[in-house]
């Protein structure tokens, strides 16, 4: 597992990618978006991150993910 950072951008780009989601439509700010790309650190605050998990349509499992790797970064 990487940092939330990889694998949201994992998750993001394959969306993307598949025309299932818009960056506009996808709930993360531009701020949020630019943090990432910047800071492998980074995590999504929590309250803007259940946005995200559902404008992106984000499964169980990957919302289970990036929680997981965002629980993991807090504890180092």
């Amino acid at each position: 597992m990487g940092t939330f950072a990889q694998e949201f951008m994992r998750i993001y780009d394959r969306k993307i990618a598949s025309g299932e989601i818009t960056f506009s439509r996808s709930g993360i700010t531009a701020g949020d978006f630019t943090a990432l790309c910047m800071n492998g650190q980074y995590v999504i605050p929590e309250d803007r991150l259940q946005v995200v998990f559902d404008k992106m349509r984000m499964t169980e499992e990957e919302r289970q993910r990036l929680l997981a790797c965002a629980r993991q970064q807090e504890e180092t």
